[in-house]
């Protein structure tokens, strides 16, 4: 662009100086002129002054992957001065300020309180849970076998010293197996009163870290450590750059983690404190700037933690977004990852000397009589926390939220990362004519319909895509719902090619499922992105 103005420049200085010498030097002519002489000088001041800025806002990206392009600016862009303020409780941190991505309002969020009146008889261990271990672990019990919570279940082949052990106390009452006799569920029927394994006592702060790695990997709690690139189960020979936990959640209908924290704070920090010891980086703690109201103290008072504020639609409180604009990662680099919920568990092995699974579940969705939040444990049994609650049978159960749950039948049972169940009506029908009929209230990211004059509204969402499978073609649509520093469209387009060199380009690395399921359900393609994208993981993962 600069060479394109020093071109532009002298010419318009000769186009403007011919009419000049033309006019006999008059003073009507000088003064056309000369304003049209410095008309021209603004307009190349303006433009050297763009390109200075764009130059500015490249650098100040490659230089900390988090700033607020604005804040690095030479002129505030128009969409920054008419931007909502940030709230007061934020202070002088700085925030993230997220404008790709689009949350969808659903009709059906849980009331926060607590329905201590449902409770769950039957739970299950599900090792395709757990991403990474062997389709068939080395099980450590049998049916009929009594367990207390905290009892080991069974161990990966690849990684024996891994333990995955029992959310509750009770009778093993089957192994259910699924394709090429892959185990699928250990299912325990409850005792009414849980009994845990007693831990031995261990003191983070006094014993090295191989140590505490031996005993987190011996009592179930190395289960809840996530591991990226690819999501895995974490390596404990593996040291992580840094530890990620994002403390909300922008996904349709998710659990509100102020309120889940209440009265768990102590295992929350002590949980955070044990992270500190794993990692030879920071702990980081997303935070939100997108309520009227401060997050929970548990949050914003935490100790040992790098705090970052986000704010802005659906994905923001997904933690791998975060990270892109944390620290980014990539081939060489091993981070770790958890939730809320699983950092209070974690905690809570130190200061209740136990394996505590319990959960706190928002029960979701419009086809709901009620939605609200239960008490349970890790793996509970979806019918049962749904009994006498549904308002018609031809619902679809999914464990977690819409864009990136997974369909269950009442026999199943809560993924073990999941925190919510939702319910949504099945959407097995046609419409006539489709979008040729702008008038239909639906959940959407185009301007066909009339949604858009309606920020605030809320949906009742049921499973119709609306279109079927098409043809691949670029459309632009996931940059503006990604919040992140990746090309989409072209990465799938390379996995789908076996390009490895052009996944790895192109960003695999940073993504997981639930970072590309908003793009998924706006997809006019109709494309499985996630599908694809774990087919693509799983790809490099294997070329080591």
């Amino acid at each position: 662009m600069k060479t394109a103005v020093t071109k532009f420049f002298p010419l318009a200085l000769l186009f403007l100086s011919s009419p000049l010498m033309a006019q006999d030097n008059t003073g009507s002519s000088n003064s056309l002129g000369l304003a049209l002489l410095a008309a021209v000088v603004l307009i190349a001041f303006f433009v050297l002054v763009q390109v200075a800025d764009n130059l500015l806002r490249i650098q100040a990206k490659k230089v900390g992957p988090g700033a607020d392009p604005d804040a690095t600016s030479i002129f505030p862009s128009v969409r920054s001065l008419f931007r909502k303020r940030l709230p007061k409780y934020v202070g002088d941190a700085a925030v993230t300020d997220l404008r790709e991505g689009y949350d969808i309002r659903l009709e059906g969020a849980a009331t926060p309180k607590i329905d201590g009146r449902i409770k769950a008889t039957t739970f299950a261990m599900q090792p395709p849970n757990f991403l990474g271990i062997a389709p068939i672990p080395k099980l450590a019990v049998e049916v009929g076998q009594k367990v207390k919570a905290g009892d080991h279940l069974f161990n990966d082949k690849k990684i024996t010293a891994i333990k995955y052990v029992a959310p509750v106390s009770g009778e093993v009452v089957a192994i259910n197996r699924g394709e090429r006799r892959a185990i699928t569920e250990v299912v325990i029927k409850a005792d009414k009163e849980i009994e845990y394994r007693q831990l031995e006592k261990f003191d983070p702060e006094k014993g090295s870290r191989e140590d505490l790695v031996n005993y987190l990997m011996d009592c179930g709690a190395w289960a809840l450590l996530r591991q990226r690139p690819y999501d895995i189960v974490a390596d404990p020979e593996a040291v992580p750059a840094n530890i990620f936990v994002s403390t909300f959640d922008t996904a349709p209908l998710a659990p509100d983690n102020n309120f889940v924290v209440e009265g768990r704070e102590e295992a929350f920090q002590k949980g955070l404190d044990v992270l500190n010891l794993l990692t030879s980086g920071k702990v980081y703690l997303g935070l939100s700037a997108n309520g009227e109201e401060a997050p929970a103290k548990a949050f914003t008072e935490a100790k040992g933690v790098e705090k970052r504020w986000f704010r802005g639609p659906h994905p923001s409180g997904n933690v791998g977004v975060q990270i892109h604009h944390i620290a980014p990662i990539g081939a060489k680099q091993v981070v770790w990852t958890l939730g809320v919920q699983e950092v209070i568990t974690l905690g809570a092995v130190f200061t209740e000397g136990r394996f505590n699974a319990e959960r706190v579940v928002a029960i979701t969705g419009a086809e709901l009589k009620e939605p609200k939040y239960v008490r349970t444990w890790i793996g509970a049994n979806v019918g049962e926390l749904v009994k006498n609650n549904l308002s018609n049978d031809h619902v679809r159960l999914i464990s977690g939220d819409v864009l990136s749950g997974r369909k269950k039948q009442a026999e199943n049972f809560l993924n073990f990362f999941d925190d919510q169940i939702t319910v949504v009506a099945e959407g097995d029908y046609y419409e006539m004519f489709g979008w040729l009929l702008p008038s239909k209230y639906t959940p959407t990211v185009s301007r066909t319909f009339p949604n858009f004059l309606f920020p605030k509204a809320t949906y009742r969402a049921d499973t119709n895509t609306h279109g079927e499978k098409r043809a691949f073609v670029v459309t632009g649509q996931y940059e503006e719902l990604l919040p992140m520093d990746v090309l989409p469209q072209h990465l799938m387009k390379a996995i789908l090619t076996n390009d490895y060199d052009g996944m790895e380009g192109l960003g695999i690395y940073e993504l997981i499922e639930e970072d590309v399921a908003l793009c998924e359900f706006a997809c006019t393609s109709k494309q499985p992105l996630q599908k694809i994208l774990r087919q693509g993981l799983d790809m490099m993962h294997e070329q080591g």
